[in-house]
């Protein structure tokens, strides 16, 4: 039987009004809107397996594991059974997920109530709960950050796993459950395609699936808007235990796909083979960008001599220190709310967040002297049309304070904890304020989130090239968007 789309979209528009917010949040539980579950079933590949052992954890009211099925009875998947396993934790939505299954009688359903983590990851059920493996598997995991010492966080380590959100420890316990060959696709954040927090997510799907498709959604705020969701998601295909080859790059502004682009790119592309820390590219043309192609832009920050940090003063950590306006003891404290392309402005009278922090042998560590800096923040807000913004640090703007403070939304980049010669400051912030860097920036690393690791992985012009732009920018005054971009294309190597 054919479920009725009109009816389970309803029904899932009233299921998702009736959950209190709160209530979604502390489960990490954002439903599937319908036409994402019937894009996601749709990337499944044709197959010759006589049975179908489907996982889907956390199914929520049921949108993907019916998405798939229709696709099934429409006879565009070729099983001669069908199995669901599907697991789900919320008594509030148990009963829709059955009702909706029970809609396709000529498929085995069993619907597992508990947490999916703490069942999987015990011994017998993981090691023999599925001898065989899922041969397909659909998500659309919760996402909520795991405590270090949690019981979630214990169990994974027990297997093996170790992630730092509940939604790469459902897509890397599916992973493990799943047969060789095994098809498994997933909406999820982006943020795992890149920073050291998702290393050892990225290390365990790299060594034991092939990354076959990425799709990418144009509006941050589209895919779950019913939920007022602003994470940047993916949709992802991984074929466990495949062979690598050419990954396949989608893209649409939102979840009505009207507009979907296709592309295909060597693995190279998506997962550089010089990269240690093996961030995931999602490029969205099959281009190079201008900083790839610039042969000026060759040295890595280290070829330069400059390192980036994250601010290190963690306001609220040392709340008790902190002080609205300058005052005796105190020195300055600086928010991107002091930052713009051409400086600092210090103090800031009213202010939300405040302008000086008390120094003494509790803050002393966390401490620069006082000089030139080059400061990038680390996020962006909502759909701002820049995602990386850099300014000049200019020890003027703080008078004779010896030292300063960066708050912890800032990366800063210094010379071994110190200041650096204005003029490579000033070329620093000319390069890092392009349009080509920053459209390489948001093609590579689409989310909001400019991380030091991701500064410290890019390619800079040598540090005389920088020098002299910030030479050249000294003698300009201000500068335009216009004058900047065309200056770095007469770099020379």
């Amino acid at each position: 039987m054919l479920q009725q789309p009109d009816y389970m979209d309803t029904v899932h528009r009233v299921v998702a009004r009736g959950v209190a917010q709160k209530h979604k949040a502390s489960l990490g539980q954002f439903l599937t809107p319908l036409s994402v579950a019937r894009f996601m079933a749709s990337l499944f590949p044709a197959s010759t397996q006589q049975t179908c052992r489907l996982l889907d954890a956390g199914a929520g009211v049921g949108a993907l594991s019916c998405a798939f099925l229709d696709r099934w009875v429409a006879g565009s998947l070729d099983f001669d059974t069908v199995e669901v396993t599907a697991y789900e934790v919320d008594d509030n939505l148990r009963g829709y997920l059955a009702q909706h299954l029970a809609a396709y009688p000529d498929v085995t359903s069993k619907i597992i109530m508990g947490d999916y983590i703490e069942l999987a990851t015990t011994d017998d059920l993981f090691m023999a709960k599925q001898p065989s493996g899922y041969t397909h598997v659909i998500l659309n995991p919760p996402y909520r950050k795991i405590r270090s010492n949690s019981a979630h966080r214990l169990a994974l380590r027990r297997v093996g796993i170790e992630t730092v959100n509940l939604y790469s420890a459902f897509v890397a316990l599916a992973i493990a459950q799943s047969a060789p060959g095994g098809q498994i696709v997933a909406i999820i954040p982006r943020s795992f395609c890149n920073g050291p927090y998702y290393r050892a997510f990225r290390d365990f799907i790299l060594e034991r699936a092939a990354i076959c498709h990425i799709h990418l959604f144009g509006a941050r705020n589209k895919a779950f808007k019913d939920d007022k969701v602003l994470q940047e998601n993916i949709i992802i295909r991984l074929e466990r235990g495949g062979p690598q080859g050419a990954v396949t790059v989608s893209t649409s502004t939102d979840d009505s796909f009207s507009d979907l682009v296709t592309h295909e790119h060597p693995f190279n592309r998506i997962v550089f083979p010089d990269d240690s820390e093996r961030f995931i590219h999602v490029p969205t043309t099959t281009g190079k960008s201008i900083i790839e192609l610039s042969p000026a832009v060759c040295c890595s920050l280290a070829d330069t001599g400059v390192k980036v940090s994250t601010g290190p003063v963690i306001d609220f950590r040392l709340r008790d220190h902190l002080r609205d306006m300058p005052e005796p003891g105190a020195v300055p404290l600086i928010y991107s709310g002091h930052l713009s392309m051409t400086g600092a402005v210090w103090p800031v009278p009213g202010m939300k967040k405040p302008n000086a922090i008390m120094r003494n042998s509790e803050t002393e560590k966390w401490l620069y002297p006082n000089g030139f800096y080059c400061v990038v923040r680390r996020f962006s807000s909502k759909e701002e049309k820049r995602r990386v913004v850099a300014s000049v640090v200019h020890p003027a703007a703080f008078g004779e304070h010896p030292v300063l403070g960066f708050e912890n939304h800032l990366n800063l980049f210094h010379e071994n904890r110190h200041g650096l010669p204005e003029a490579l400051a000033r070329g620093l912030a000319v390069f890092l304020n392009t349009t080509a860097v920053d459209e390489h920036f948001r093609r590579f690393n689409g989310h909001t989130q400019v991380n030091a690791t991701d500064l410290r992985l890019m390619r800079y012009p040598s540090r005389a090239n920088l020098i002299a732009l910030g030479e050249w920018a000294m003698q300009q005054g201000a500068l335009t968007q216009e004058q900047i971009d065309a200056r770095l294309e007469t770099l020379t190597p």
